[in-house]
C-alpha cells in the first residue's frame, strides 16, 4: 500500500532546509543556553574617570600606585599578579619610605599568594621576599611572624605537590630572618609556629604522626600519597635540618650565631660536663678561659689587685679566680634571658619529644641513605651531586636529632639514651661499611667538600656513642653501657676506624686542610678517644692526643684556627688541676714534654698575634696565669724559666743601634683589660729582672703605671 502524502512529507523535513522570511532571524538550536543578563551598572574601579587618584602619589613606570598594585595581587589573571610583585620590587626600591609606612598593608596582601597556584608567581614572589627581608629590620619583622607562618603551613598542606615544595623554600627564608618565631612552640601540641610546620614536614615526608610509638602503629599524615623528586626530596630534608638546627638551640644562641663568626665564638665543651662531680665545678671551669675584652670599660669597675685566693689550699671547693673576671660586672638583657631558658626548659619533656621524633624518623633516614648511597660511593668514581647532598643532609639531621638526646646529662635520662644508642648504631651500621668517605675518581672540589662534611658528621655521631657507651659519670658505669656490652666489638673496630682518620686529618695527611668550624666539629670526637676508658684503646688515646698537640703547635699564629686550638689544647691541660674532674685522661711522661713545647710555644704566639686578635691573646694571657696560679706540675721550673725570658720582648727589647724598641704590648688598645692581664701574668710569674724591667718601661707614661706599681710592690 503506497505512502501518504503526509509520511513522505514528515521523511523529507529531515533533510530540507527551512527558508528564512525577510524580517526574522535564524531559529536557536533545541539545546541552546540564554547566556544573556541584565545589570543595572558595571564597576571598573581601575578605568573609573570618576576617582581622583593622587598625583603626587610616587608611581612605577605603568604608572601605577602602591594600592594599584596591591589591588592587582588579587587579580584573576596569573601575568598580572606576577606583573604586580615586580612592579612593587620596582616601587619600593625607587621610594624606599612606603615600606616604613605600608609594611603592614604589603604583608598582609602578598602573603596571600604564597600558595599560588602558578608557579611562576610563587618564585617571583619568592624572589621578592628574598630582596625585601634584608631591608626590614629584625624587630619590624618579627610581628609578623605569625601571619607568614599561617599562609606558608597551609601550603605545606596544599594538594599539589610542587606548592608544599615551595612552601618549604619560603620556610628556608623564614629561618634565616626571623628562626625564633618560626620555631616556637615546635615541641608542643597545638596551634604554635613550629609545631605547625614540622607537622608540614612529616607530612610531606610521609613520615607518620610525631608520637607514633606511644599512640598506637604510625599513620599517615596525609590523604595523598606524595612521591618527591631527589631534588625536591633534598629541598625539604635540607631545611627540616636547618628547623631542627634552629629548634635546639636556645633564642639567645640563634640570635648571637647571626652576630658572631665561628672564629671569634667560645667553643662548647657539653662533651667535658658529665666528668665533674657536680654541674657547679664544671660550669667554673667553662668559664675560665672566657674572653671578656668585648665587654665596655665602664661596664665594670676597676681596682687595685690584692690577694684573694689561698694558693695553699687543695680542697675540693671550686673557686673564682679574681685577676681573670670582671669585678662588679652587670648582667645584660641577653645573659639574663639565657638564664631564664636555661632555668624554664624541661629537659625530660624535651628528652621525651626528640626520642618521638627520632623514632619518627628512622625509616625515612634509613630509607634515604640506602636508596642514595649505591649512586654516590660507586667504584667508577662519578657522583651525583644532589644524591651527596641528600646523604649529608640525612646525617646533619641524625646528628641534631641524637645530639640533643645524647648530650643530656640527666640521670633519669639514662633509659632514653639507651634506646637512642640502639637506633643511632643501626643508622650508623649502614654508614659504616662506606666510611672514611671519599672519592674513587678524579678529585673534584665540591664532592671533597661534601665527603669531609660527610665524615666529620659521622665521626662525631660516633663519639656520641663511645661517650654513652664507654664513659663513666661520677666513677660509676653507665647503664647504656652494661646494656650493651655485646656490641662492644663492632663499636671498637668502628672507634679505630675513626681514630685512624682523625689522626690523619691532624697530621695533614688529608686532601682537604682542617677549618675552624671543621675543627670545633671534631673536638668531642677527639675528646672521646682522649677519654677512653678502654683498656685496648689506650695506644689510640696516646696517638691521638700527641697529634692534636703536634697539629696545635702547627698552625700559624695569623690563621682562624689559631684560637680555637689554643683553647681546646689549655683545657685539657688544665683539666688535671681540676680536683672535681673524674675523666681517664692521663697525661703520660712522653705527652708532658709535648705540652711544655706547646706552653713554650706560646709567647711566640703572643707576639705574632699583636693587636690583630685580642680574643686569643686573652684567652692565652688567662691560661697562663691559672696554669701558674695553680702551680701545675705540667709549668715545671725550667718551663717557667723559659716563658719568662721568651715574654721580655713582649713588652720591651734593647735592640744594638735602635736602643729600646716598645713590644707588642704597646700595640693593645689603651685602657683596654687585656693590658692588666698581661700585667697579671708578669705578676704571677715570679721574680724576673729582665721582666720586670721590660714592663717598667713598656707602661711608663700610660694608664696601667699604677697598677703595675701596686701588683709589683704586692709581689
Amino acid at each position: 500500500m503506497p505512502k501518504s502524502a503526509k509520511k513522505r512529507k514528515d521523511k523529507a523535513a529531515d533533510f530540507s532546509r527551512a527558508k528564512l522570511k525577510l524580517g526574522k532571524g535564524k531559529k536557536l538550536a533545541s539545546n541552546a543556553i540564554d547566556t544573556s543578563f541584565k545589570a543595572r551598572s558595571i564597576a571598573l574601579p581601575s578605568q573609573s574617570i570618576t576617582v581622583d587618584k593622587d598625583a603626587d602619589a610616587p608611581t612605577t613606570k605603568r604608572r601605577l600606585t602602591f594600592d594599584d598594585l596591591i589591588a592587582h595581587l588579587k587579580h584573576y589573571s596569573a601575568g598580572t599578579r606576577k606583573d604586580a610583585i615586580a612592579g612593587l620590587r620596582e616601587l619600593l626600591n625607587a621610594h624606599p619610605e612606603i615600606l616604613d609606612a605600608s609594611l603592614t598593608t604589603l604583608i598582609n596582601a602578598s602573603v596571600r599568594v604564597i600558595g599560588d597556584e602558578d608557579t611562576t608567581v610563587r618564585k617571583v614572589l619568592l624572589e621578592f621576599f628574598v630582596w625585601l627581608f634584608p631591608r626590614i629590620p629584625t624587630e619590624n619583622l618579627a610581628p609578623h611572624a605569625t601571619v607568614l607562618l599561617l599562609f606558608t603551613t597551609s601550603a605545606q598542606t596544599h594538594i599539589f605537590p610542587e606548592i608544599r615544595v615551595d612552601a618549604i623554600r619560603f620556610l628556608n627564608l623564614f629561618l634565616e630572618y626571623i628562626p625564633a618565631a618560626t620555631v616556637a612552640g615546635w615541641n608542643q601540641s597545638g596551634t604554635e609556629n613550629g609545631s605547625r610546620v614540622l607537622e608540614g614536614y612529616l607530612g610531606i615526608l610521609s613520615a607518620g604522626t610525631k608520637f607514633g610509638e606511644t599512640d598506637g602503629p604510625m599513620k599517615a599524615t596525609s590523604t595523598a600519597s606524595v612521591v618527591l623528586t631527589s631534588a625536591s626530596k633534598l629541598v625539604v630534608l635540607h631545611s627540616l635540618s636547618t628547623f631542627l638546627r634552629c629548634a635546639v638551640s636556645s633564642p639567645s644562641r640563634i640570635s648571637r650565631d647571626r652576630l658572631e663568626s665561628p672564629s671569634v665564638s667560645p667553643i662548647d665543651t657539653w662533651y667535658l660536663a658529665s666528668w665533674f662531680q657536680t654541674h657547679q665545678a664544671y660550669r667554673v671551669f667553662d668559664q675560665l678561659l672566657q674572653p671578656h675584652h668585648s665587654q665596655p670599660e665602664n661596664g665594670h669597675a676597676h681596682r687595685a689587685w690584692q690577694v684573694e685566693a689561698d694558693m695553699e689550699f687543695d680542697g675540693d671547693t671550686p673557686c673564682h679566680y679574681p685577676l681573670l673576671g670582671p669585678i662588679g660586672s652587670k648582667c645584660t638583657l641577653l645573659q639574663l634571658s639565657e638564664i631564664v631558658d636555661s632555668a624554664g626548659n624541661d629537659d625530660a619533656d624535651d628528652s621525651t619529644f626528640m626520642r618521638h621524633l627520632a623514632r619518627t624518623l628512622h625509616s625515612t633516614l634509613v630509607s634515604t641513605f640506602l636508596d642514595c648511597a649505591p649512586s654516590v660511593f660507586s667504584p667508577n668514581g662519578s657522583v651525583d651531586e644532589t644524591q651527596a647532598k641528600l646523604i649529608v643532609a640525612v646525617a646533619e639531621i641524625t646528628r641534631h636529632l641524637y645530639g640533643a638526646i645524647l648530650q643530656s646529662t640527666s640521670e633519669k635520662d639514662s633509659e632514653r639514651r639507651t634506646r637512642a644508642c640502639v637506633d643511632l648504631r643501626s643508622i650508623l651500621g649502614y654508614m659504616a661499611p662506606y666510611f672514611p668517605f671519599k672519592l674513587s675518581g678524579a678529585r673534584e672540589i665540591k664532592a671533597e667538600q661534601i665527603f669531609q662534611a660527610l665524615n666529620l658528621i659521622f665521626c662525631e655521631l660516633t663519639s656520641l656513642l663511645i661517650l654513652n657507651t664507654e664513659t663513666t659519670r661520677r666513677g660509676k658505669r653507665t647503664r647504656v653501657a652494661q646494656e650493651q656490652e655485646p656490641a662492644k666489638d663492632s663499636l671498637q673496630v668502628q672507634t679505630e676506624r675513626v681514630s685512624d682518620y682523625v689522626i690523619q686529618l691532624l697530621n695533614g695527611e688529608s686532601l682537604r686542610s682542617l677549618t675552624a668550624p671543621a675543627y670545633v666539629a671534631l673536638l668531642p670526637t677527639i675528646w672521646a678517644l682522649m677519654n677512653s676508658a678502654s683498656p685496648h684503646l689506650h695506644d689510640v688515646s696516646n696517638a691521638v692526643l700527641h697529634a692534636t698537640i703536634g697539629h696545635a703547635s702547627r698552625v700559624s699564629s695569623k690563621s682562624t684556627l689559631k684560637q680555637v686550638t689554643i683553647e681546646f689544647i689549655a683545657r685539657v691541660v688544665l683539666l688535671h688541676t681540676e680536683p672535681q674532674f673524674n675523666g681517664h685522661l692521663k697525661i703520660a711522661a712522653d705527652t708532658t714534654e709535648k705540652v711544655a713545647g706547646w706552653l713554650n710555644h706560646l709567647p711566640k704566639c703572643l707576639w705574632e698575634l699583636g693587636s690583630t686578635n685580642l680574643t686569643a691573646t686573652e684567652i692565652i694571657l688567662r691560661f697562663l696565669i691559672i696554669i701558674c696560679q695553680r702551680r701545675s706540675r705540667l709549668a715545671a721550673p725550667h718551663t717557667l724559666v723559659s716563658l719568662r725570658s721568651q715574654i721580655v720582648p713582649y713588652f720591651s727589647m734593647t735592640h744594638p743601634t735602635r736602643g729600646e724598641i716598645p713590644g707588642p704590648y704597646s700595640k693593645l688598645p689603651s685602657g683596654s683589660p687585656v693590658r692588666r692581664l698581661a700585667l697579671d701574668l708578669v705578676a704571677v710569674m715570679g721574680e724576673h729582672p729582665a721582666l720586670s724591667s721590660a714592663v717598667d718601661i713598656a707602661v711608663l707614661g700610660t694608664t696601667e703605671q699604677l697598677y703595675w706599681h701596686n701588683i709589683s710592690t704586692v709581689n
